[in-house]
């Protein structure tokens, strides 16, 4: 479902820059993308990078209700991100085979997507839970596959992989505005290998 253990997350990037900046991060192993649905002309650039970047996995985000996941069908995006869990968007993904990755933040929701076959979830905002949360969940919930979003930096990001996560997404913190405005690509390929180097030991 997803390729890499960082998933770069595009909000709200300009159309002119989404190219090149999929381009660097994909030079440095990071094939992984989310393209948030409340961004500007989001199925737009969905269908602009599945076709510039075939092998890459794109999805969609911030997917709040079967309406808006209905919406995002006609870019075909590899798999559907939530920020929260929604019983119809669980049914409707289960129903038509979507690879859906739902938010969740409580052992409830955790057991309540688990039903429904989404084993792969992810916890949002992860900054603010424990240290243990991951490993004291995957206590009764042996089976689910974590993924942190939600203030993960270049400063804290061996944390969460610590921590027990398999993975995490990366918005701002990843794909830094300032470099997007100045196009600063040598800047941007800098930062991203920066972090690469951080959680070399994960990879």
């Amino acid at each position: 479902m997803i390729n890499s253990k960082i998933t770069g997350i595009f909000r709200n990037v300009d159309e002119s820059k989404i190219l090149k900046a999929a381009e660097i991060l994909i030079s440095n192993n990071i094939d992984t993308f989310e393209v948030s649905y409340n961004s500007q002309e989001a199925v737009k650039q969905i269908k602009l990078l599945k076709k510039y970047y075939p092998d890459a996995k794109i999805g969609v985000g911030t997917i709040l209700n079967t309406e808006d996941l209905k919406k995002t069908e006609e870019a075909e995006p590899d798999f559907i991100f939530t920020p929260s869990v929604n019983k119809e968007v669980l049914e409707y993904s289960n129903k038509n085979n979507i690879n859906l990755i739902p938010g969740v933040f409580s052992p409830s929701e955790v057991a309540l997507c688990l039903n429904y076959g989404f084993r792969l979830q992810k916890l949002f905002p992860a900054e603010n839970l424990s240290e243990t949360y991951v490993k004291n969940l995957k206590g009764p919930f042996n089976n689910a596959d974590f993924l942190a979003v939600g203030g993960v930096t270049n400063d804290n990001i061996t944390d969460f992989f610590k921590m027990g996560y398999v993975g995490v997404g990366m918005g701002s913190s990843l794909i830094k505005n300032e470099f997007l405005k100045n196009n600063n690509w040598g800047a941007l390929d800098k930062h991203i290998k920066d972090i690469l180097n951080r959680i070399n030991d994960f990879l």
